[in-house]
């Protein structure tokens, strides 16, 4: 019964904070303090670049490419594709067993190699552990889904967390309206390490404000979403910009709220 309670409670807590969001812009997200303090922790210092700019200051061209990156079916769906999410699911099982198959064998290729080197001489310690494979997991979350995970939740990955990140994202939808979703998402999306919202991206990385991005710069912006980190590290790449010429040619079909 306490159980039942506090659950109760933590969906009101929610719902509440989303309700506030009608009027109120939502300070930081729970991504956002946890990336302040991983900052703070292994760098002893907080760089960080944010700056609210309402929906009609950020560049239409950045949200048709964000859209058309993230989630092309963003103004008609209720919140979840579950048909992405069945396809998510299936890509990342074949690419854990593909991972799994792939560790065993460096397992054995490691333990012959440390049988012949023990075989020609004396043992100094156990042999170092082969480097593992990490599995490529890929997600099937949309627009309304990512913001949800990024207001309340953490990056761990479970069953409890996904049904709570479902269950906000329902709130999410009922209580916002799909501009206001879009408008909370740009301001607080990470596009860099310590790099959130559009108006931090546009300046950090074209030195212009978010109302004057491009076409182009903008659809850089938007495949930079999944791993902005690592694009970070090198935005004019090439895989940058023939995915962003990719999503350039999307932006034409893509309808905003």
């Amino acid at each position: 019964m306490l159980l039942l309670v506090a659950a109760c409670a933590l969906q009101l807590y929610f719902l509440g904070r989303v309700l506030l969001m009608r009027v109120i812009d939502p300070a930081s997200t729970a991504f956002q303090r946890s990336e302040a303090w991983r900052l703070l922790v292994e760098k002893h210092a907080l760089d960080w670049r944010q700056s609210w700019a309402d929906y009609g200051q950020i560049a239409p061209t950045l949200k048709r490419a964000v859209i058309a990156s993230e989630d092309a079916g963003f103004v008609d769906h209720n919140g979840v594709e579950w048909d992405a999410i069945e396809k998510a699911w299936e890509r990342n099982q074949r690419a854990e067993a593909r991972a799994q198959r792939l560790n065993e064998q460096l397992e054995r290729r490691a333990a012959a190699l440390a049988g012949k080197a023990g075989a020609a001489r004396a043992p100094t310690g156990p042999p170092p552990e082969p480097p593992k494979v990490a599995p490529k997991v890929v997600g099937g979350s949309t627009i309304t889904q990512q913001l949800a995970k990024n207001l309340f939740l953490g990056p761990e990955r479970s069953l409890a967390r996904k049904a709570q990140e479902l269950i906000v994202t329902q709130m999410l939808e009922l209580v916002l309206d799909k501009r206001r979703i879009l408008e909370i998402y740009l301001n607080h999306v990470e596009w860099g390490e310590g790099v959130f919202g559009a108006e931090a991206a546009a300046r950090h990385y074209f030195r212009v404000p978010a109302s004057q991005l491009g076409a182009l710069p903008a659809a850089r912006l938007a495949v930079m979403l999944p791993a902005p980190k690592r694009f970070e590290q090198r935005p004019g790449s090439a895989y940058v910009a023939g995915r962003a010429a990719t999503i350039v040619a999307r932006m034409g079909a893509v309808e905003l709220p």
